[in-house]
């Protein structure tokens, strides 16, 4: 049996800026609901379909310099997030609105931002 190679690190990338990121999240909803409904059976009827939502937590460190891209302000830009060798597909979320920002520290750590955002579409290239 051959070794597999699995994702190791990301990039992410924020309109074609690379954006140094600590972690990051996404949570992906199809948007489907169950149809409740009073029968016999006490089961649901089947399911409706919804909007689908895409969500997106980062973590990025706080740059001493003040380079950093202003968050507060930020809409409508392009998230990419690939793995650094290369070997693997790109997903895109385009439509990329900030929702959420706030800083956290930590006593034995750096200082970040925790970005949270939502996204109109996900394409995987």
């Amino acid at each position: 049996m051959a070794i597999r190679e699995y994702v190791g690190a990301v990039v992410l990338e924020v309109d074609g800026r690379e954006v140094e990121c600590a972690s990051y999240s996404v949570t992906e909803s199809t948007g489907m609901q169950p149809v409740k409904t009073m029968n016999r059976s006490r089961r649901i009827a089947g399911f409706s379909t919804g909007v689908a939502t895409f969500e997106i937590t980062a973590s990025v460190p706080i740059p001493v310099n003040g380079d950093e891209i202003d968050w507060f302000n930020t809409f409508d830009v392009k998230m990419v997030i690939y793995p650094i060798r290369g070997n693997g597909t790109r997903t895109a979320y385009t439509g990329c609105v900030v929702q959420e920002v706030s800083p956290s520290y930590e006593a034995e750590g750096e200082a970040k931002r925790d970005i949270k955002l939502f996204a109109v579409d996900r394409v995987v290239e």
